[in-house]
């Protein structure tokens, strides 16, 4: 364990809170779950014999050879013998060192003897190479995928040109060769290289400040890099501090000082809003409350707990053992501090630590089950230990029995899958912020999510830019990219082929809570019960009722003027075209199979276009007739009855003629669709793309022709037709439509919501012409039946002879109503029939074609001063009330008299 710093003038340096300390409680503490909580191993206890390497390679392999000369006959079973008067220490295997450095140095020596070596912080790539490390393995991942980690996010914060700082040991040169080949494959410049020094000793102030002052030199190169850990980071950020150098830099750093108290510590200004990287962790479970309620009294195991003690709380503890670093403390503790959440920071990556002692527990367990023993023996425990070595040299990574208990103790990540010597892991992003009071903190980026960047950005870099990146483009850049690394992540399982490889569930299934297999996600459609659904339904089950009713109306008053004058048979058309509309919504809102879709895809079309093909056909009629007019009375063609049911019968077959063709060309079918991962809709295929827009292009194209004719027939006398109506019916229409196609592009991503606009646009477009068309003739029909006769259909139109107005003065008692011309009044039956292509005979057998041509010039000058006429005639009826009241008041007078 490192539980000291390095010294360059003492064997060991200052005790280390997080990395040092919390480890070590963190293995006592698992392995007090493991022989007392979970009692894994029935009849045997595992123990620890923790030695402190202070951060040094060479005194922890000097560490290492004084446990191994104690435990040789681990060496060869035969050279063990049972000594009556001392029991021996099994040493089963060795967890640690900390350092990569140390690590390895301890590995070579272990190798010699075949004993089974787990590290919980070395990363060292070297360390992956199992041709020399075979009995080494690791819990963390390696530098490898660390490094890469760094670099993604140097090409997403748009940086060109960098420098590099990297700590003289294994783990600082093998991170700092992968680091620099894979900055020059990305084109990206190194500015600076520097290094720190460890194994050669520990530098002092003046080779800190060297280092920040060639940074300086460089100000272009504001991003950089640095690799090493917290004792040679905190002795750089220190030298920033002292060169008045807080914000010349944007840091990017590794685990090895990530989060680390010792950094950060009075280095505040320096060490605020840089980003770390480090693999991610999870908290063991209790393991935070156990440390909390640990003080010098009821912890006498650790003997490095007073020393922790003193250093935390900045005291001299009664009794204790003067050190280099307790004598400058004046004040004595008291016993009676308490460590909390607000003056303890806890290390992220204990669970490594809690990891690595869970491996070597649950791997003695299996051997014990395999050898079918419950009480083992001292004999045993040599047979265990032999067993233990093969299975390590073996497999390197032992731990295919962990996944369910490590994730109920320590809420390990499945770290079977995660590592086997070379890690592949997944990392996260740490920033260093202040909090609320004032105190630099470290908190996960993509646990805290983008809010975390938007906060460090503001108070860390401003508005300015550097490298030609505003650090607002930052946060925005780092926060898509978590985002999306997260969504990446929910498709993967564990691959059964390659324990360190993940596999892409197929669209349309996810994996299961174990992420061992790929599960179907239940398929969604626009059931009928859904809100959705229900909506459009009740719409078009009350609009199906009305047209029924409008139905029932017509049939039963078919011989009335109004309906007649209406056009019998293109009004039954349109009532057809108005229903089925309605009943194409419940095709909609049904589960989609082939041949429903194919029904959706001929009726959406087709119901609209019998609907606009009447209204053409009628709007058409009126125009012709009425144009007719103004050159000869000569009837117009094409006019009656079977004419017009024959040109709306063609004008529909030219919709289905589209349909038919289209359904050759691709054929309606039902499809899964996935808008999201999470997402598996089964829908029509036309409702994916835009494709159902080809069977509306035609209804469109009849509706801006029927708006065109609505138009040009606004001015035909409306007792004679609907043009009034009918031009309402097509503006309104225009406009839901309008409405409508921008709605159906832009709900892509949600087809229940483009399959209900649609259900609903059409029953919309229906209800209008149902009600602008037939609502003012049901209103003649049932509210007014004494207008639908055929008096009230034509306006009576008066002559154009002058008018002999009488005089105020004049004394005569009663004024003749003027003689209307009869030939210049039209009978509403005679239009009636001349709509419907029959001929006109006047009472004497003379046909009124031929009068008709006789009196055009006549009738031509009437036409033009047609709206004249009808408001002298009103003003007359005015007069001739006024008139008669004015004799019947002289009548009174005289009479009086």
């Amino acid at each position: 364990m490192m539980v000291h710093e390095r010294s360059d003038n003492m064997i060991c340096g200052p005790v280390m809170p997080q990395g040092g300390v919390q480890a070590l409680e963190t293995m006592l503490f698992t392995l007090d779950i493991i022989n007392h909580k979970l009692k894994l191993i029935p009849g045997v206890i595992i123990g620890a014999h923790i030695l402190d390497d202070c951060d040094r390679d060479t005194y922890g392999l000097e560490m290492a050879v004084d446990f191994i000369k104690g435990s040789i006959s681990n060496i060869d079973d035969a050279e063990y013998a049972c000594n009556a008067t001392a029991m021996r220490k099994v040493i089963s295997g060795v967890v640690g060192a900390a350092s990569s450095v140390t690590s390895v140095q301890v590995a070579n020596l272990l190798r010699l003897f075949k004993i089974p070596q787990v590290s919980f912080f070395s990363t060292s790539p070297e360390l992956s190479n199992k041709a020399r490390f075979e009995y080494f393995t690791r819990t963390i991942p390696s530098d490898l995928h660390q490094v890469r980690a760094m670099v993604e996010i140097v090409k997403k914060l748009g940086w060109s040109y960098v420098s590099i700082i990297y700590e003289e040991s294994s783990y600082g040169i093998k991170a700092f060769e992968e680091l620099e080949a894979l900055l020059a494959r990305n084109g990206i410049c190194i500015a600076v290289k520097e290094k720190l020094v460890k194994d050669s000793g520990v530098a002092d102030e003046r080779a800190y400040d060297e280092i920040v002052q060639k940074l300086l030199t460089k100000p272009r190169a504001r991003g950089a890099i640095i690799f090493g850990s917290d004792q040679e980071v905190a002795g750089v950020m220190r030298a920033v501090e002292r060169g008045n150098a807080t914000g010349a830099f944007s840091w990017v750093g590794s685990d090895g000082w990530s989060a680390r108290a010792l950094v950060s510590d009075g280095n505040e200004r320096a060490v605020e809003g840089t980003i770390s990287v480090q693999p991610q962790a999870n908290d063991v479970i209790g393991f935070k409350e156990y440390f909390l309620g640990l003080n010098v009294k009821n912890n006498r195991r650790n003997p490095w707990f007073v020393e922790f003690w003193e250093d935390h709380f900045q005291c001299r503890y009664p009794g204790s053992p003067k050190t280099p670093y307790n004598g400058q403390y004046e004040r004595q503790c008291s016993g009676l501090e308490r460590l909390t959440n607000k003056n303890t920071e806890f290390e992220r990556q204990l669970q490594f630590v809690s990891d690595a002692v869970m491996a070597f527990a649950y791997a003695i367990r299996n051997v014990q089950y395999d050898l079918n023993r419950v009480t083992p023996s001292e004999q045993l425990r040599v047979i265990i230990l032999a067993s233990l070595t093969w299975l390590f040299a073996r497999y390197p990574y032992p731990l295919y029995h962990l996944n369910s208990l490590i994730k109920r103790h320590s809420k390990s990540i499945d770290i079977t899958k995660k590592c086997c010597g070379y890690c592949r892991g997944t990392f996260e992003i740490i920033i260093n912020k202040k909090n609320k009071d004032g105190v630099v903190v470290s908190t996960p980026a993509r646990k805290g999510g983008p809010n975390d960047f938007a906060l460090f950005v503001k108070e860390n870099y401003g508005s300015h830019k550097k490298n030609g990146k505003t650090h607002a483009e930052v946060m925005r850049v780092l926060g898509e990219e978590f985002s999306a690394r997260k969504n990446r992540m929910n498709d993967r399982i564990r691959s059964p082929y390659v324990e360190t490889a993940c596999m892409v569930c197929p669209r349309g299934t996810l994996p299961d809570p174990t992420r061992t297999q790929c599960r179907p996600i239940p398929e969604a459609y626009l059931r009928p019960d859904s809100a959705w659904a229900i909506g459009a339904m009740s719409f078009s089950s009350v609009g199906i009722l009305l047209t029924a009713f409008v139905c029932g109306v017509w049939a039963y008053h078919s011989s009335t003027p109004v309906v007649r004058a209406s056009g019998r048979e293109l009004s039954y058309v349109l009532l057809a075209g108005i229903l089925m509309c309605y009943l194409v919504t419940f095709a909609l809102v049904f589960r989609p199979t082939d041949i429903l879709c194919s029904l959706q895809r001929f009726g959406t079309g087709f119901c609209f276009t019998v609907v606009y093909a009447a209204l053409l056909t009628k709007t058409n009629r009126i125009s012709r007739i009425f144009n007719a007019s103004k050159h000869s009375a000569k009837r117009p063609i094409l006019i009656s009855p079977s004419s017009q049911l024959a040109i709306c019968a063609a004008l529909v077959s030219i919709q289905v003629l589209i349909v038919v063709v289209w359904m050759i060309v691709a054929p309606a079918r039902a499809m899964f669709h996935y808008p999201t991962r999470e997402d598996n809709m089964l829908v029509c295929d036309s409702y994916v793309d835009a494709s159902y827009m080809i069977a509306f292009f035609y209804p469109i194209v009849l509706i801006v022709i029927c708006t065109v004719y609505a138009v040009l027939t606004r001015k035909i006398p409306e007792a004679f037709n609907e043009s009034k109506h009918i031009g309402f019916t097509m503006y309104t229409t225009c406009v839901i439509w309008l409405a409508f196609v921008p709605l159906y592009f832009g709900t892509a991503s949600h087809v229940p919501l483009r399959i209900t606009s649609m259900a609903v646009t059409i029953s919309l477009s229906a209800s209008v012409t149902l009600v602008c068309l037939f609502s003012p003739k049901l209103y003649i029909i049932l509210i007014r039946p004494e207008r639908n006769v055929r008096q009230s259909i034509m306006p009576v139109r008066y002559s154009q002879k002058p008018l002999a107005l009488p005089h105020p003065s004049s004394n005569t008692t009663h004024i003749k109503k003027p003689n209307m011309d009869k030939g210049t009044q039209t009978d509403p039956s005679d239009f009636a029939k001349l709509s419907n292509g029959q001929t006109i005979v006047d009472k004497n057998g003379i046909e009124k074609e031929k009068l008709e041509v006789t009196k055009e010039k006549e009738k031509s000058n009437r036409r033009e001063k047609d709206k004249s006429d009808r408001m002298k005639g009103e003003i007359l009826k005015s007069n001739i009330v006024k008139t008669d009241n004015a004799d019947k008041s002289a009548l009174k007078e005289k009479g009086s008299l």
